[in-house]
């Protein structure tokens, strides 16, 4: 993998990562009620902003990053984003890791872990 397919991919990763933990942060506000005004009190927090700049951003990030490599490549070591988001989600937001959620992030680690070295 190139220097600037590695930097895509880093970017991307954490895009993905940050606009998935600002939907969280601004979904998971108890002040937000319910039904509509859930999602009225949602727009109005800059959290779901943030997470949507992040995807506005990644989305060309991402085709730049599809565009260096095969596409059976590139989706699995974006993979990776799974991993990197559930141990956020349990640093920040202390969501449990289970013992089959921690054997899962393994299995994906290995398994990008072996497409990159293979690709």
């Amino acid at each position: 993998m190139s220097g600037l397919a590695f930097s895509l991919w880093i970017f991307n990763v954490a895009l993905h990562t940050a606009g998935q933990l600002a939907f969280k942060a601004a979904a998971g506000d108890p002040r937000a009620g319910d039904g509509w005004a859930r999602w009225c009190y949602m727009a109005g927090r800059p959290w779901l902003w943030l997470g949507v700049g992040c995807y506005v951003v990644e989305f060309p990030a991402w085709i730049a990053f599809l565009s260096l490599l095969p596409l059976s490549v590139g989706v699995l070591l974006g993979a990776i984003d799974t991993v990197v988001i559930m141990l956020a989600a349990h640093l920040l937001f202390r969501e449990r890791l289970t013992v089959l959620r921690v054997t899962g992030v393994l299995l994906v680690t290995a398994g990008v872990a072996v497409v990159g070295l293979g690709g």
